[in-house]
């Protein structure tokens, strides 16, 4: 017998339900295996929709679950970039720590009923919603435009260039804490070195994102017996950036980087 769709199924339960309730045994075997057979059912399940009968509950149309809307969906994308496109449960620990960075920097605006519900998502709730755009994303690199230009307008500084600075003019590094495995999410430290003194502070940073670089920079300058004057890094993205280059620039502070490490010769750094 050719098996039915589910609004039929749903008028043959109406039909047959009633009859079945009402027949000898015998006649309730074979009711239940024409009903299983028209429906798909396994004869367990169909004896006991039968029983049952017919239900409002069983016809409703299931209401959605979906609570989040685009608001919320194009808000997690902008956190999930900045985060270095981790995954759902580590996202889900620094979302907090990360909105309150962005939005105090500018680069995020949130509406408060957005903001609560980014805050009370479950990681699964997070993987769920970025699956799209991880699709999207997972067969085309990140475009290097934008950091290739900010790298070439900061000017290369070499070991021979210092010429005996004074105090306030640092070399900086991030150190990973991530063992010999580099995948996902880890700490890491931001190393800030006076040139001129060797005085040297150290402060952690959650994610590897440029803002809450510039407050962890911020912190260290305050810590620092003297004004920070230049600040030397790698050609690492997370300082290659306008937001570092724009802070530095409004606080003159003198950036420089490093030669990349395919254009180095012995002895040039």
């Amino acid at each position: 017998m050719r098996r039915v769709s589910m609004a039929t199924r749903d008028e043959l339960l109406a039909a047959v339900s009633e009859r079945y309730r009402a027949s000898e045994r015998a006649d309730k075997s074979r009711i239940v295996g024409e009903f299983a057979a028209a429906t798909g059912y396994h004869r367990k399940h169909a004896m006991r929709v039968l029983r049952a009968g017919p239900s409002s509950k069983r016809s409703a149309p299931r209401l959605s679950r979906r609570i989040y809307g685009a608001a919320e969906r194009e808000a997690l994308i902008v956190l999930w970039e900045a985060s270095d496109r981790v995954c759902g449960k580590r996202l889900k620990a620094i979302i907090p720590t990360l909105i309150e960075a962005m939005v105090r920097h500018g680069h995020l605006a949130l509406a408060p009923e957005v903001r609560t519900a980014l805050l009370k998502m479950s990681a699964a709730t997070i993987d769920r919603a970025l699956q799209p755009q991880r699709e999207r994303c997972s067969t085309r690199r990140r475009r290097p435009g934008s950091a290739t230009t900010i790298r070439r307008s900061i000017p290369v500084r070499t070991f021979s260039d210092w010429r005996d600075p004074p105090p306030g003019f640092v070399e900086a590094d991030l150190v990973a804490h991530s063992g010999p495995v580099t995948n996902g999410a880890f700490v890491q430290t931001l190393v800030v070195t006076d040139i001129a003194s060797g005085w040297t502070e150290l402060a952690p940073l959650l994610v590897r994102e440029q803002t809450l670089l510039i407050d962890v920079l911020g912190e260290i300058c305050r810590r620092l017996p003297f004004p920070l004057l230049g600040f030397d890094v790698d050609n690492d993205t997370v300082f290659m950036n306008e937001t570092v280059r724009d802070y530095c620039a409004a606080k003159k502070i003198e950036l420089t980087r490093c030669r990349p490490l395919s254009q180095e010769r012995p002895g040039a750094c």
